[in-house]
């Protein structure tokens, strides 16, 4: 029985190649992307899960609202770690993060046997400092010390195996005990344990852990603020893992209590305030308000997204096989009509046609499997640096390809095995079968889902249009400030200042550098550095601005326009500011002449306004601009304004090059690594430049998907109207008439799928849009050009068969009639 089923289903699909491909083709392209959306979307929710009772380990985070406007942060005040272990109750477990400051590495110098100097590695990353319940936290495997005092005392340092095997790649573990570790020339570390490396998916990713106590050892207590309750660094954390059957209600309370008890002014009015916040570890993957520096944040709505995206292709493909396999029904009618006199059941032949589909989807389900590796490479930028091409032989992956084949056979065979089970023998075989009401209603379910298939088209391509034109907008709209052909690089720690000066003026000597200035953060960041200052006349005019500093070029060097008054001076300490038009406006001042001489209080001294600039953006066109200062002041950061590029020269790379030379001849051990700040403007909208090409993709597929099912019905509808087409070609129809009558059906379905498309993606994308505070408009000329669009390829698509059908010898067709 079921080889006489095989025998069938092959002799249908090789007498049908044409619609045979197209089903095929549909179907591979809809389970491929949905396979590595699987892939991709399982890897991501699948952080953390290892973690032991989860669902009681929170990261303490804050909620902040400055003049009303809200804001979250990640990092918490440094001493907050110690005060939870004595002050808090209902906390079992209280792990400090803390991480380097800078760039959150360090440089390390190790002294291995056999070897007369210290091997040093300039730029270590992964190193935290933090305490032994890290480890109660975390399910690491000893391999070499105890967990109970490990890190109990200051200067020890525990790695992981593969930071062993780095350090002292010819030692034994067990022998690795005991050796030292200097960190930046500010300490050194003796090693006290060895764990094995996790080897998850997770978001704790350090692998060399120094002990918290270190801190007050050193003279870093004071460079992470240990003492301080009114400012906090990205490089500061806490987690905590509560007792159990503790509410974490009941903890945020008691923290909320300990946030007024250090910090009088955390909460001085509704318009300004601050409060902990326990965030739970299964939302740290995907909650960017609380982004942690350099952590990884994938927002649960692009992965819904993602799922969006795959199901509407499978849902193309699915609804290509309806479509093509009932309008073929008529070539199979004869056919049912036959087996159904014989003695065939309507049981039997709606599992003849259900295993067809299962035979052609499971075709389909191996060449996607063959092309995921493919598929991994091209879509690299979307899959994630964990996912490798391993990840396709997990028993997993193969249950859901089963599953997923089982679903789209029964999605895409169910419907055309009842309705070409359905054939009634007599009428069939009378050929009575095309003309019945129920083929009638067959039409209109294709008329529907070919508008279907080209109504979910269409909302990818108005999507696509609208998410690159917000994306161009925020790469290319004016910022304030200058950004194109400007270098950043930093000073290595602990610069001596007549360096800093002898090299800016070398700089500023190169023939290809238009001007050099040191200072602090370039005018965009992408993480805020803020201030708490207040205005001296009214100092309950308190507020958290955003800070700047730098030398006199520094304004010149961005091409900061001043509103009112002057630049700053020359200093090697903060004496004077500029600010920005939104804190003049903030300050009470209508006129930004009226701001100048006006003192703001900074620590204890007075500092005067000589200045107001004009806004600029220092954050992405998600956030609004907000209260800046900028003071004057020397910095270890360099700001270098390259000269305009020649054409046919490459000047920027050989200034570049010579700016390198400079700095390698005053630090020759140093790494040179610069950035240019159009590129951070860029990083800003990763996400969004990855979701524009995702789109992009999901375009094209199910725009090829549309029209290969809207090619498979222009063929059946020609074939079935060939008759037609030879009898009014003899009657002297011309070849643009006969175009024209089997287009304008198929052109009238793509219009109305584009009226329902329309209100659909308008709405879709007004929410997305509301995400960016200065946004694009939706103009309607881009539901036009993209309706147009799919209108011109509909008719390619169409006219290219129907004027090779109106080109035929009617003599030709009237005979195979």
């Amino acid at each position: 029985m079921i080889q006489n089923y095989l025998r069938m289903a092959f002799r249908i699909f090789i007498r049908n190649k044409a619609f045979t491909a197209i089903n095929v083709l549909g179907l591979s392209i809809g389970i491929s992307a949905s396979l590595i959306i699987f892939l991709i979307v399982h890897y991501e929710f699948s952080y953390d899960k290892f973690v032991s009772n989860s669902d009681q380990v929170y990261r303490v985070v804050m909620d902040l609202k400055f003049n009303g406007n809200e804001g979250h942060s990640a990092a918490v005040p440094a001493p907050l770690s110690n005060a939870i272990q004595q002050e808090v109750s209902g906390v079992e477990v209280t792990v400090p993060l803390m991480q380097f400051q800078g760039d959150a590495t360090a440089k390390v110098s190790i002294q291995r046997e056999k070897t007369t100097e210290p091997v040093i590695l300039k730029k270590q990353a992964g190193i935290i400092f933090t305490n032994s319940q890290y480890f109660s936290l975390l399910p690491f495997q000893w391999l070499a010390g105890s967990p109970n005092n490990a890190l109990k005392n200051p200067f020890t340092v525990v790695l992981t195996e593969s930071r062993a095997r780095q350090y002292f790649p010819s030692e034994n573990l067990p022998d690795i005990l005991g050796k030292e570790i200097k960190y930046n020339e500010d300490f050194t570390a003796t090693v006290s344990g060895i764990v094995q490396d996790l080897n998850e998916t997770t978001s704790f990713e350090a692998v060399e852990f120094i002990s918290f106590a270190t801190i007050a050892q050193t003279h870093l207590q004071d460079n992470f603020m240990m003492q301080v309750w009114n400012d906090w660094m990205a490089y500061s954390q806490v987690y905590v893992k509560l007792a159990p059957n503790n509410q974490a209600a009941n903890v945020e309370n008691q923290l909320v209590a300990l946030f007024k008890k250090y910090n009088k002014d955390a909460n001085k009015d509704k318009g300004n305030s601050m409060r902990f916040k326990l965030q739970l570890l299964s939302d740290l993957h995907f909650n960017k308000d609380y982004s942690g520096f350099n952590q990884r944040i994938i927002p649960k709505s692009v992965l819904y997204s993602l799922f969006a995206v795959a199901a509407f292709l499978l849902l193309l493909a699915c609804i290509n096989f309806i479509n093509l396999t009932t309008a073929n029904a008529a070539r199979r009618a004869k056919e049912i009509g036959i087996r159904k006199t014989m003695g065939s059941s309507r049981k039997q032949l709606i599992i003849q046609f259900l295993g067809e589909t299962f035979l052609l989807t499971s075709v389909a389900a191996l060449i996607s499997f063959s092309l995921a590796p493919a598929l991994l490479t091209l879509f690299a930028d979307f899959i994630p640096e964990g996912l490798q091409v391993q990840s396709l032989r997990q028993p997993h992956v193969f249950l859901f390809l089963f599953l997923l084949t089982l679903l789209v056979s029964f999605l895409s065979g169910l419907y055309p095995a009842f309705v070409l089970s359905g054939y009634q023998p007599i009428k069939v075989l009378k050929a009575q079968s095309l003309t019945s009401g129920n083929e009638t209603k067959q039409v209109w379910i294709r008329k529907t889902l070919t508008v279907s298939q080209f109504a979910i088209a269409q909302i990818f391509v108005v999507a696509t249009l609208i998410v690159s034109k917000q994306i161009n907008y925020s790469l290319h709209t004016e910022l304030g400030f200058n950004k194109e052909g400007i270098i950043t690089f930093s000073l290595p720690r602990d610069t001596v200042t007549t360096h800093r000066q002898q090299l800016l003026n070398e700089i500023n000597a190169i023939s290809a550098v238009d001007l050099a200035s040191t200072g602090f953060l370039a005018p965009i960041e992408e993480g805020p550095a803020f201030t708490n200052i207040s205005f001296a006349p009214k100092p309950e005019i308190k507020d958290p601005v955003q800070i700047r500093w730098g030398d006199p070029n520094y304004i010149h060097v961005y091409k900061i326009k001043l509103l009112a008054g002057r630049n700053i001076l020359a200093s090697d300490s903060i004496k004077e500011f500029l600010i920005n038009a939104t804190y003049a406006k903030l300050l009470g001042f209508q006129n930004p002449e009226e701001a100048i001489g006006q003192p703001l209080l900074f620590g204890e001294k007075k500092v005067p306004i000589v200045g107001v600039m004009q806004d600029f953006h220092e954050q992405s066109m998600h956030a609004s601009i907000t209260p800046l200062i900028l003071g004057g002041n020397n910095g270890d950061i360099f700001h270098v304004r390259l000269k305009p590029n020649i054409s046919g020269a490459d000047n920027w790379q050989q200034a570049i090059r010579e700016i390198q030379k400079a700095y390698h001849q005053i630090y020759p051990c140093e790494d040179f690594g610069y950035r240019f700040v159009d590129e951070t403007v860029a990083n800003f909208y990763q996400t969004e430049r990855r979701t524009a090409r995702l789109l992009s993709w999901a375009t094209g597929l199910s725009v090829l998907i549309s029209c290969l099912g809207l090619l498979g019905l222009v063929m059946f509808t020609i074939n079935t109207r060939t008759k037609e087409i030879g009898i009014r070609k003899i009657l002297g129809a011309s070849v643009n008439s006969i175009a024209a009558m089997l287009s304008q059906d198929f052109i009238k379905l793509v219009v109305l799928a584009n009226i329902l498309a329309w209100p659909i993606v308008w709405y879709g994308m007004h929410r997305w849009l509301q995400d960016f505070v200065y946004r694009i408009e939706m103009n309607w000329w881009i539901f036009v050009l993209a309706g147009v669009a799919a209108l011109l390829l509909a008719l390619v698509t169409v006219s290219f068969q129907a004027i090779k059908a109106a080109l035929a010898n009617p003599v030709d067709a009237l005979r195979n009639e």
